[in-house]
């Protein structure tokens, strides 16, 4: 299979899986904010589906890896991964909202908030990557 068909595919999963939590839910699957509710539970956590959505994230990688078995090597350094990750952590908190509540439902509900701040992910990421490429690199 093309690169391609596996980004239609991903992006096909994804858009199920985002109308399948609203519908259900009655909420939009913003990943910051399920974490969130994770960490500051108001209630028993293993009740709410937040904790199953966001286990099924970190468990899937592990089950595709078990049948599949992909050759992935990392070569970023472990201190410039951390940084970056609570960099990101810090962002979601900043911008009420991560990549898959502003980009993914946000978007998809036309909310001009949510697409201001995916106009400004994008631009930071473009940004971020000449900065790393041609300016450090």
């Amino acid at each position: 299979m093309s690169n391609i068909v596996y980004a239609f595919l991903g992006g096909l999963l994804l858009g199920i899986a985002t109308v399948g939590y609203l519908y259900i839910n009655g909420r939009v699957a913003g990943i910051s904010g399920l974490l969130a509710q994770i960490i500051n539970p108001s209630k028993d956590i293993f009740k709410g589906s937040a904790f199953w959505f966001i286990a099924g994230l970190i468990i899937t990688p592990f089950i595709y890896g078990y049948f599949f078995q992909p050759e992935i090597e990392i070569k970023a350094n472990m201190f410039a991964l951390i940084l970056a990750g609570l960099l990101v952590g810090f962002g979601t908190r900043l911008g009420s909202g991560c990549t898959s509540g502003h980009g993914i439902c946000g978007m998809s509900r036309l909310s001009k908030r949510s697409m201001i701040a995916t106009a400004v992910f994008m631009f930071a990421g473009m940004l971020t990557v000449y900065i790393v490429r041609h300016v450090l690199g």
